[in-house]
């Protein structure tokens, strides 16, 4: 055998090998598409996805002409992609309480009303009262932006974001990107990739989100301020004002990979103006608050220059929070313990 003819041989069972791997890929994400549909019924999404790997596996095993039968497997592969393309969000869910009411938002001149704040007073994480109030703000007593980060289950890697924005008057509202769940419906990390829930802008009194996570989830949670002019502040409100605007009109899918509490904040960021390179940290976004310090978006207070655990350390708040309790003035007390804010 010549070197040329060896070569060649080579390169076709390595594109064999490629195509064979992207089959299977494919033919996965199929199967957890299908699965994971607006088919009515699970034993019809459950069949849909077996006849798909199935019919797969059957067909490269049996048919001899594999190039037409690979042919024919892409355009099976772009009929259920289209199908799930398709797959259009709702309002009309029987939605879990907390998440039941979305928030709207109006702007006139310096004045912005959020109607719908959430401001629950709970007793445990599954037991509180329900609670919305409308409230005004005036951008130009908008005074600070404030990042949250919480941790579950000692898990480092990944965390929920939030971010609040604070009032010459002590008022705080804090914006939580989630996922909008029916009511008995629990969260998939994988369901999460797959048009599974829509996606809600919580807005609601910094106490609820942050209380609920350190005081009944018992959450590890992380306080910074973050370093942004006063013409920066406004334009991070508003540019999150529009899209709460936006989400009132027209639902929205969460994705667990291109819409999540993270880049959907990062969107939010890029309206407002804000541009930064790719980071892993950006996916694994538990270390998010290390980029974040590199890169000098926080923190503004006196534990700025501290090596970067060092100033982790000074921002956990869960064990103050839970000796604060359910305190009118949770957000003033709380960040009291914390390193003294600097202009």
């Amino acid at each position: 055998m010549t070197a040329g003819r060896s070569l060649r041989s080579i390169g076709r069972w390595l594109a064999i090998a490629a195509l064979a791997l992207l089959v299977i890929v494919l033919t996965g994400w199929c199967v957890l598409a299908l699965y994971y549909s607006n088919l009515p019924g699970e034993g019809l999404r459950i069949a849909a996805a077996a006849a798909f790997a199935l019919g797969t596996a059957v067909a490269f095993a049996c048919l001899r002409r594999r190039l037409r039968t690979a042919l024919w497997f892409f355009v099976a592969f772009a009929a259920v992609l289209a199908y799930w393309w398709f797959i259009p969000p709702r309002f009309d869910r029987d939605w879990a309480p907390d998440v039941a009411v979305m928030p709207d938002a109006t702007i006139d001149g310096d004045r912005v009303t959020i109607r719908n704040v959430r401001n629950f007073r709970y007793r445990s994480e599954s037991d509180f009262d329900v609670a919305y109030e409308d409230r005004t703000y005036d951008l130009s007593a908008l005074e600070s932006v404030d990042l949250f980060l919480s941790y579950w289950d000692g898990n480092r890697a990944i965390a929920h974001m939030m971010v609040s924005f604070g009032f010459t008057d002590g008022r705080r509202l804090a914006i939580s990107i989630e996922t909008r769940k029916e009511k008995g419906e629990g969260y998939s990390a994988i369901a999460g990739f797959f048009k599974q829930y829509e996606l809600i802008y919580v807005a609601a009194d910094e106490r609820d989100v942050v209380e609920l996570r350190t005081n009944h989830r018992r959450e590890d949670v992380y306080l910074y301020p973050m370093v942004h002019t006063a013409e920066h502040r406004r334009r991070l409100f508003l540019a999150l004002v529009e899209r709460i605007a936006e989400m009132a009109e027209r639902p929205e899918w969460y994705n667990a990979f291109d819409d999540n509490c993270t880049t959907a904040w990062l969107s939010v960021t890029s309206r407002a103006g804000d541009r930064g390179n790719f980071d892993r940290r950006l996916l694994l976004n538990g270390w998010f608050d290390e980029l974040a310090y590199e890169r000098g978006s926080i923190v503004a207070d006196e534990s700025h220059g501290l090596p970067y655990e060092a100033m982790r350390a000074k921002h956990a708040i869960s064990a103050i929070a839970q000796e604060v309790g359910a305190d009118p003035a949770f957000s003033r007390k709380v960040r009291a313990r914390l390193p003294k804010r600097t202009p």
